[in-house]
């Protein structure tokens, strides 16, 4: 799917696209943080027949709606395809031993066989971290392996 994207002077960015059904979408970020969430006219694309206005907080519980489910399924994809490999959602807890610290201090990969592929963080998702990554409180890691791997990584990131 292409997304279109146009800077707003003096506003900030614009996305746009359209969806498999012909309707045109998008989002508009302003360096305020806002966010709005438009659905234009199908007849008029310069005209708008929804507009809903988004908090910075509201748009992340949106995109950790919307995105956090796409990983899942196609997670769960990889997981039918291949037998035996599991994936596993850790969330970093404030009282974790790698809270504020980086993935390669983990070493989860030589130490459990398992892989972190991404991180959810405000709803974002950072897929492939790499080593200087930093976990923060609330982050959820998303873990693939086997499943004593997955288990490994989970006990790993809770208790050190």
């Amino acid at each position: 799917m292409d997304v279109e994207r146009t800077a707003l002077p003096g506003i900030g960015l614009r996305y746009e696209f359209e969806t498999v059904r012909g309707r045109r979408m998008g989002v508009v970020t302003h360096k305020s943080g806002r966010r709005e969430l438009v659905v234009y006219d199908p007849d008029d694309f310069d005209s708008a027949t929804e507009c809903v206005v988004l908090t910075g907080e509201e748009a992340n519980v949106l995109a950790e709606l919307l995105g956090g489910a796409r990983i899942v399924e196609r997670l769960a994809e990889l997981e039918r395809q291949v037998d035996g490999l599991v994936s596993k959602q850790v969330r970093i807890h404030d009282d974790s031993p790698y809270e504020g610290r980086s993935l390669a201090d983990t070493q989860a990969r030589t130490r459990t066989g398992a892989s972190i592929v991404a991180v959810v963080r405000h709803g974002e998702v950072i897929a492939s971290p790499r080593p200087s990554f930093r976990f923060d409180t609330g982050d959820i890691v998303v873990v693939i392996g086997t499943a004593d791997g997955t288990d490994a990584v989970r006990d790993l990131l809770t208790n050190g």
